[in-house]
C-alpha cells in the first residue's frame, strides 16, 4: 500500500510542519507524531509513521494541489475554467482513481482556504527537493501547465510563477523557456529541450542525452515522485523524445 492508501485508509501519523503538513493533516484528518518515535500514543491510539520515501512523496502531492490552488485564487475567484483545468489535469494527465481524486480535492480546498501563501508553500517544498533539480523542474512544468490549460497565463499567475521560478532558483532564461511551451508555440521544440535554436548538432544531441537519462521514469520514481505523477512523469519523458525527433528531422540530424 502507497503512502496515499495508508493516509485514506490507516491512522498514520507524519512529521512534515509548516504550511504543507497543515493542509495534509487538515485535508486527510490525521496528525503529526514525534520524529524521534517510529510510533507514537495520541489520544489513546498509536499511529504508525510514513517512511522518510512516503513524507517525501505525500510533500510533492500536498505542495503540488496547494500551489496550484494558489495560483488559481491568484485574482481572488477561482473561475469554472480553472476548476476544469484542474479536473483535466487529475484526470488525463495524472490519471487519478476516485480516492486519489478525492483526496486532491480535498487538499486544494484546504489550501484555497489556508492563510499560508503561495511563497511559503514554494519555499517548504524547495527545501525538501533542493538537491533533486529533475523533480523540480517537474514542479515548474505542472504549475505552468495547468495555469495555461485554461486558455493563457494571467498576470496574477504569471507573478506566482516568477516568485516560484525565484524561489527555486530558476534562471531567467530557463523561465521563459519553460514558458513558451505553453504561452506560444514558436521554439517549442527548442524549449521542450532546454537548448537554443543557435545551438549545433552536438550540443542538441549532448542535451537530448542527458535529459533522456534524468527524466527516464524509473530514474524519476526513485528520487521522490508520489506514484501518482509517475505518468506524468512518463509523459515528460517522451515529449523529450518527440521533440528530440521534431528537430532532427529538420535538421536532418544522423
Amino acid at each position: 500500500m502507497g503512502w496515499l492508501g495508508k493516509m485514506v485508509g490507516g491512522t498514520i501519523g507524519f512529521m512534515i510542519g509548516g504550511p504543507i503538513g497543515a493542509v495534509a493533516g487538515a485535508a486527510f484528518g490525521h496528525t503529526f507524531v514525534d520524529k524521534k518515535n517510529s510510533s507514537s500514543f495520541i489520544d489513546g491510539n498509536i499511529y504508525q509513521r510514513l517512511s522518510y520515501g512516503e513524507e517525501a512523496q505525500l510533500t510533492f502531492f500536498v505542495a503540488a494541489f496547494s500551489m496550484l490552488a494558489k495560483i488559481a485564487k491568484a485574482d481572488g475567484r477561482v473561475s469554472e475554467k480553472e476548476i476544469e483545468s484542474i479536473d483535466s489535469f487529475m484526470l488525463n494527465d495524472l490519471h487519478l482513481d476516485s480516492p486519489s481524486r478525492q483526496s486532491a480535492i480535498n487538499i486544494f480546498r484546504q489550501a484555497l482556504n489556508s492563510s499560508e501563501s503561495f511563497e511559503a508553500f514554494a519555499t517548504q517544498f524547495y527545501i525538501t527537493f533542493s538537491s533533486q533539480p529533475r523533480i523540480i523542474d517537474l514542479m515548474m512544468d505542472i504549475l505552468f501547465r495547468v495555469s495555461a490549460a485554461d486558455g493563457g497565463i494571467t498576470a496574477e499567475e504569471d507573478f506566482l510563477l516568477l516568485s516560484a521560478a525565484r524561489i527555486f532558483n530558476y534562471s531567467p532564461t530557463d523561465y521563459a523557456r519553460l514558458k513558451s511551451m505553453y504561452v506560444t508555440e514558436s521554439n517549442r521544440f527548442y524549449a521542450v529541450l532546454q537548448c537554443d535554436e543557435t545551438a549545433s548538432n552536438e550540443e542538441i544531441k549532448r542535451q537530448y542525452r542527458k535529459l533522456v537519462s534524468e527524466y527516464h521514469p524509473d530514474k524519476i520514481a526513485s528520487k521522490g515522485l508520489p506514484e501518482e505523477f509517475i505518468t506524468f512523469a512518463g509523459d515528460k519523458f517522451r515529449e523529450i523524445q518527440e521533440a528530440y525527433d521534431s528537430i532532427k528531422k529538420e535538421r536532418k540530424i544522423v
